[in-house]
């Protein structure tokens, strides 16, 4: 990517991380005077259409949540090289693999952050929505007002619609949180492959 200091607004601040297709910035909301995550498009994808609409897809889905359990979307728009971005609710605590890292929690608190990411779960399911990789990575933690940790559900790069999902033609997922069905092309999913990550997660 080229060296950016500002997409759109949002002020740049450093880079959260980068996956298979595209890259998260931390920045500031200079207008809102708010900390924001910022998802661009890699530049070695822009010139594949399909590539380009998934990622616009995972942009709709969360917002077609509308949890705040789920990261939300607040803005969305295109660099000048053509590249789309989607602006998102910043989680300041890291993920639950970054907490992780520091080794085993406490049992109670391991079975609170997984009912919270149960909850999250559910209201994407309500929402007709099937995870398909949810793992400690997209498990995102953000400091509530009295100083706990709230969980958000995030990157559905992955998700599809619940009326799509019965007719899915390829395998998808992380290993070790996905079903067995999930690993298998050609295999039809529902609300329970989530549940199986959620209890893998746990």
């Amino acid at each position: 990517m080229h060296s950016l200091e500002r997409i759109g607004r949002y002020r740049l601040e450093r880079r959260l991380g980068t996956g298979a297709f595209g890259t998260v910035w931390l920045a500031h909301d200079d207008e809102l005077e708010a900390p924001v995550a910022v998802k661009v498009l890699a530049e070695n994808w822009s010139h594949r259409l399909d590539v380009r609409e998934r990622f616009l897809a995972e942009a709709r889905l969360l917002r077609r949540a509308g949890s705040p359990r789920v990261v939300q979307v607040y803005d969305i728009g295109e660099l000048p090289d053509g590249r789309p971005y989607f602006v998102m609710e910043y989680a300041d605590a890291g993920t639950l693999a970054d907490l992780l890292e520091a080794g085993p929690l406490p049992v109670p608190e391991a079975l609170r952050l997984t009912a919270q990411a149960a909850r999250s779960a559910h209201a994407l399911h309500e929402a007709g929505i099937v995870h398909r990789d949810i793992k400690p990575g997209n498990v995102l933690l953000r400091t509530a007002p009295d100083g706990t940790r709230r969980v958000l559900l995030a990157d559905l790069g992955l998700a599809k619609s619940l009326a799509q999902a019965s007719g899915l033609t390829l395998a998808a997922g992380s290993a070790g949180y996905r079903p067995p069905e999930q690993a298998e092309p050609g295999a039809g999913i529902d609300a329970r492959a989530d549940v199986y990550a959620l209890g893998a997660v746990g």
